[in-house]
């Protein structure tokens, strides 16, 4: 028999994924409104605060938004195919509702994607990442209320015709199950006492599915040549015991990820979903026309973040036993390691997820988020000697080497922050992902001065050698 080829294919799109509201900072320069990101000082999962006297990270980020050209000139050193990055919605509709668009925040995005295209990177952007103006939650009560589709249906239309022919790659929201797990982020809901949770959050959800067809529709209609995408937090779940409790426990459990992939890719809710609308009596508004709209408008690939797999079972004791994560928490597994912040690392569930992922829908897949948070240390000398990551890194990418051979169709690979930004579960500097070190601390202190760390010259040779050269 043949030996089975595990390469990469010609034109793999390898580069690395950062957000708008975590590295731009300027958070009030050239006309942009607040948004929710920029009240939100300590990370995703916790509720809204104004309180000026509060350190908000966010607000300057690591001043990404006049180092820019620095930045992806570093990147175009590192040898990116691509960069994945956000619009601020705030940037361009500084209040959501607006009637024209602000021009200044266009043009740092024209600038910005024709510096990228200068160094040789093909932009793949988030229409919407972890943030949407602050004014749509205070006036409309965020994704629950069905005014935002059209808000945000127009903040699309803007950027994609304003951007056709310099951006070919397009997400509409950032893991966009997110709303079920850190709902003021994903979907801008703040409840008040005595609310069915379960029904609002569902109810944004579906607004945010059929805002996501009519992107995907505007996109087709500007450009048919461009892709545009679905993205998701995947953590695959595997069953603690061979009980077939415990195997259906993990079944359920992705299937609280594979919901939202379900209904963008195939374009319909899925009977299970329906089954569990009943019996927890969840109930929401599905207006004329979003069925049609959602089956007739699906996205061209499916781009999602890996971190870390789960572990799932019904047995009360052993569900006391929790593991941290990416939006929420499982059962610890005894056999794989865990980083600093307690999320388990697990490469192999990285080549389960993209078989997974492919079985299911046949559609071209990118992983456009997967690093390791870490303390990093300068040495005396000035270096940063990362070698955990390179082992985190390489790991993975050894699994996706795996899954094409497999005969998964993997379009490209974004590694999360290449340079260190601030984190979103946390809020914080200190939990650092990037091949770039920025002098910046968690109280606000520092330089900004840029400076590589060991992994940068091991990820530059990954790209220079395809990923032969791990």
């Amino acid at each position: 028999m043949a030996e089975v080829k595990k390469e990469f294919p010609q034109g793999f799109l390898w580069g690395g994924a950062v957000a708008a509201n975590q590295l731009e900072g300027a958070y009030q320069e050239d006309g942009k409104g607040l948004s929710t990101a920029d009240v939100s000082p300590d990370g995703i999962m916790y509720p809204t605060s104004e309180d000026p006297a509060k350190l908000n990270l966010y607000h300057d980020g690591i001043d990404f938004y006049h180092r820019y050209k620095e930045d992806l000139a570093l990147f175009g050193e590192l040898g990116f195919k691509c960069f994945r990055t956000s619009i601020a919605w705030t940037r361009i509709f500084p209040n959501g509702d607006d009637a024209e668009p602000n021009e200044a925040g266009l043009k740092f995005y024209d600038d910005l994607f024709d510096e990228m295209r200068k160094q040789g990177m093909e932009p793949v952007v988030t229409i919407s990442h972890y943030e949407m103006p602050l004014n749509l939650v205070k006036k409309y009560g965020g994704w629950r209320n069905r005014e935002v589709i059209g808000f945000y249906e127009k903040f699309a239309r803007t950027v994609l015709e304003r951007y056709n022919g310099k951006v070919k790659y397009w997400m509409t929201f950032n893991e966009i199950n997110v709303v079920l797990h850190a709902p003021f982020t994903g979907g801008g809901l703040v409840f008040e006492e005595g609310e069915n949770k379960l029904n609002i959050m569902y109810q944004a959800a579906h607004h945010q599915f059929v805002a996501s067809a009519l992107a995907v529709k505007a996109s087709h209609e500007i450009n048919p040549e461009a892709q545009i995408g679905c993205m998701i937090a995947s953590m695959t779940t595997y069953p603690l015991t061979p009980n077939p409790d415990d195997v259906f426990a993990a079944l359920e459990q992705d299937r609280k990820t594979l919901q939202f992939s379900d209904v963008q890719v195939r374009g319909y809710y899925p009977t299970y979903l329906k089954r569990y609308f009943t019996e927890n009596e969840i109930e929401f508004e599905i207006a004329a026309g979003d069925e049609d709209l959602m089956r007739e408008h699906t996205v061209d690939y499916i781009g999602f973040s890996y971190y870390m797999s789960f572990i799932a079972t019904t047995d009360e004791e052993k569900l006391k036993e929790a593991a941290a994560g990416n939006l929420m928490t499982g059962v610890k597994n005894p056999y794989l390691k865990s980083s600093e912040w307690g999320w388990q690392i697990d490469p192999k569930g990285l080549r389960t997820t993209l078989n997974v992922l492919y079985d299911r829908y046949q559609k071209p897949l990118f992983i456009v988020e997967n690093g390791l948070g870490a303390v990093d240390k300068v040495e005396e000398d000035g270096s940063i000697q990362d070698d955990y990551r390179i082992d985190y890194l390489r790991a993975h990418i050894e699994q996706m080497r795996e899954a094409v051979a497999d005969g998964v169709d993997l379009i490209g690979y974004t590694t999360w922050g290449p340079i260190d930004l601030v984190s979103a579960s946390t809020a914080e500097l200190k939990k650092r992902y990037g091949f770039v070190y920025v002098d910046r601390d968690n109280e606000g202190n520092g330089t900004l001065e840029r400076t590589k760390k060991k992994s940068f010259a091991w990820y530059q040779r990954v790209i220079e050698t395809n990923g032969q050269e791990l």
